[in-house]
């Protein structure tokens, strides 16, 4: 299987805003790519929320709740992520910058009809379930800083993210990898300003024009970026306060 292997061009998009040429297919496209890769270091050290909240973050209405029966893979994707959410949690609320760093590797799996949902039916979807995993490694010093300084300028190095693409047919999945280092600006523990600065991708040739196009129009016009400053806000606020309810009383201060 060919892959093409490149960093998005930002010479390709300027100026602020959005070119007019760019419909709304293209943000969608670009929120679930967000979406897919919100388990990532970068993403996950900055205050990504909960896969619950996925839906929300691609602006599609939740239908109504059901139960599910989670497979054991996910559910222990699932208490790993809740551990990782804990450990991000602690060091918001005390906001000490003493004590041991952030380290935690993160697995998602997305199974094809919630990513049917979160498209909306604007964009189809030709594959199966899809997985996503990398690794987290943020400094507490770093956290303790962004919500505890008048202001703080967050710089992620470069993390990778890996997705695979289950084919219906059977096939071996597709993959798609791709780095990016994002950064946000916080003022008095919330954040103002977001990038995710996409860097070099692989994927398989039939893929990667759509990668490269739109990854390299958000490291133009920060298509995403408010979208990343209101993930990181309710993590520190909303998130954060259920990770708390959810813990033992003797445990929660």
């Amino acid at each position: 299987m060919s892959h093409f292997h490149q960093r998005p061009d930002r010479a390709g998009w300027t100026g602020s805003r959005v070119p007019g040429q760019v419909d709304a297919l293209m943000k969608n496209g670009l929120r679930l790519f967000l979406i897919l890769t919100l388990y990532s270091p970068a993403l996950a050290a900055a205050g990504a929320p909960a896969a619950e909240d996925a839906k929300a973050a691609a602006e599609v209405p939740k239908p109504a709740a059901k139960e599910r029966v989670l497979t054991p893979e996910e559910l222990a994707e699932k208490d790993a992520r809740k551990a990782c959410k804990k450990k991000i949690c602690d060091i918001i609320a005390t906001r000490d910058p003493t004590g041991e760093d952030v380290s935690c590797d993160i697995v998602k799996t997305w199974r094809e009809d919630d990513i049917v949902k979160m498209l909306g039916g604007k964009i189809s979807w030709p594959w199966g379930k899809a997985v996503c995993q990398s690794r987290l490694e943020v400094t507490r010093k770093d956290l303790a800083s962004a919500m505890s300084e008048p202001e703080y300028d967050m710089v992620m190095p470069a993390q990778k993210v890996r997705c695979t693409l289950a084919q219906k047919d059977g096939g071996e999945p597709y993959a798609v990898e791709i780095t990016l280092a994002p950064t946000a600006k916080f003022e008095n523990g919330k954040a103002t300003e977001a990038s995710i600065n996409w860097g070099e991708a692989s994927a398989p040739t039939f893929i990667y024009p759509l990668i490269y196009a739109g990854t390299g129009l958000d490291n133009s016009a920060n298509v995403l970026g408010s979208d990343v400053v209101r993930m990181i806000n309710e993590f520190t606020t909303k998130k954060c306060a259920e990770v708390k309810a959810e813990a033992p009383a003797g445990t929660r201060d």
